[in-house]
């Protein structure tokens, strides 16, 4: 348990005069390219609550965009973390090996879905493990087109900026892209031309179309998608999209990979997104929530994908760093011994109930979506779709000063996405959400 007092404090005003100091000397020192949630600068955190430097106590509703799943500085985290520090932190593992790597890729090979033989990479970031997803693909199917969806956010490496959809703040002036990168329409039941109850089967057939004739099955090595896109909004496909593309890969020797960086590890009420329709990718992409905190991502697939690449040619020098392997193994520990899963099936009935009647209550509100401990609202201006920017604006702000953390999300910037550890006592997360309903009220 954590030491921090699970209790939402204000001592100032956020942000408070030491914070406010602090981060005079970081717009003096660090690049104004970096973006800012909230304008504090934090000393400790665990559980639901964030301490910032002037005593402040804050509700997390984003546990640092889905990282910290089993919270901040969790017991057996940190205690793997203290005793592999103490013995030693680095000797890169393509040099000389350690069992905390091999053991990590042993939980992943037998955590995915699927109960075919998988083999597994580690490596440091969620763009770097779609990256080596993606390359792993073209070298086993000696193809080259990869296939992607709008809304997607896949990272900000030159590939996985290609890959994502958004240009602005992702991609304006970093170009050119990588080249063989096709963006398909997504699912997206609530701006779905022909309306939500035809969104499954049109955007199916229309993509599986697309891909068809305008590419040509067998000119396909891989299918990326998120199965619920994350940066994009949280959008979640219809019941039979996500099995249905993941056949169309099969028929036609194609790689569906998965990128379950934003969703994985409980998050959503299952180990793993892809688990909700029993899809089974060949491939999948995790980062996020696999360390507690630390750096570290992953790529687990079939085992004669991934032994198709020739001797050194996956890897990186910090790649499965022994502490980041140590913290994922105390982080799967607790999501399993402390039956993480069902906690965040548990908060997110209680998150959709809540955001469901204040949809009832809002005309601004279009959509209540998300599963599991995974939720998002969609802002529009009423009677239509819409999109209502300038709302998210003022009510991320309303939450900020009344100490309460929410992130905003979405192609069209409006989006509010609730991502609350899992951990979070429940008392708290009640509290959080009064709180966005009165900032709500207030525009």
């Amino acid at each position: 348990m954590t030491t921090v007092p699970q209790v939402r404090k204000l001592l100032t005003t956020i942000p408070g005069p030491k914070s406010e100091a602090i981060l005079k000397r970081r717009s003096e020192a660090v690049s104004s390219a970096l973006g800012m949630a909230i304008p504090i600068v934090v000393e400790r955190a665990g559980g639901g609550i964030i301490v910032d430097v002037d005593g402040n106590a804050i509700i997390d509703m984003g546990a640092g965009i889905a990282v910290v799943n089993v919270g901040n500085s969790a017991k057996r985290v940190v205690e793997n973390v203290q005793a592999q520090v103490e013995a030693f932190t680095h000797t890169c593992f393509m040099v000389a090996p350690y069992l905390g790597y091999i053991e990590v890729c042993e939980a992943l090979n037998r955590l995915t879905p699927g109960t075919h033989s998988k083999k597994s990479i580690l490596l440091n970031s969620g763009a770097e493990a779609v990256e080596n997803a993606v390359k792993i693909a073209r070298n086993y199917t000696k193809r080259q087109a990869v296939v992607v969806f709008e809304h997607a956010y896949h990272g900000r490496t030159n590939l996985t900026m290609a890959m994502t959809a958004k240009n602005m703040p992702y991609k304006e002036g970093f170009g050119p892209f990588t080249p063989e990168v096709y963006r398909m329409p997504m699912a997206y039941p609530m701006r779905w031309p022909g309306g939500p109850e035809k969104c499954a089967d049109e955007a199916l057939d229309f993509v599986i179309h697309k891909m068809e004739k305008e590419l040509g099955g067998k000119n396909i090595a891989a299918i990326v998608i998120e199965p619920i896109q994350g940066e994009g909004g949280f959008i979640v496909p219809p019941k039979g999209f996500l099995p249905g593309l993941a056949k169309f890969a099969t028929d036609n020797g194609i790689i569906f990979i998965a990128d379950e960086v934003q969703t994985g590890f409980a998050r959503t009420g299952d180990m793993f997104a892809s688990n909700d329709e029993n899809v089974v990718p060949d491939i999948i992409a995790m980062a996020k929530g696999i360390a507690g905190g630390l750096p570290l991502s992953a790529v687990t697939g079939r085992a004669e994908i991934m032994d198709a690449v020739h001797g050194s040619g996956l890897g990186g020098t910090y790649g499965g760093s022994p502490v980041a392997c140590a913290a994922a193994l105390g982080a799967i520990a607790t999501i399993e011994e402390d039956n993480l899963c069902k906690a965040a099936v548990e908060i997110g009935k209680i998150i959709s109930t809540s955001l469901n009647a204040m949809k009832a209550k809002y005309s601004i509100i279009g959509e209540v979506r998300g599963r599991g401990a995974m939720q998002a609202i969609e802002f529009v201006l009423p009677g239509g779709i819409e999109p209502h920017p300038t709302a998210v604006g003022a009510i991320v702000k309303f939450c900020q000063l009344e100490g309460v953390l929410v992130l905003s999300a979405g192609t069209y910037g409006n989006v509010i996405r609730l991502l609350p550890p899992l951990v979070m006592p429940l008392d708290l997360l009640h509290e959080a959400l009064e709180v966005l309903d009165r900032a709500i009220a207030s525009v």
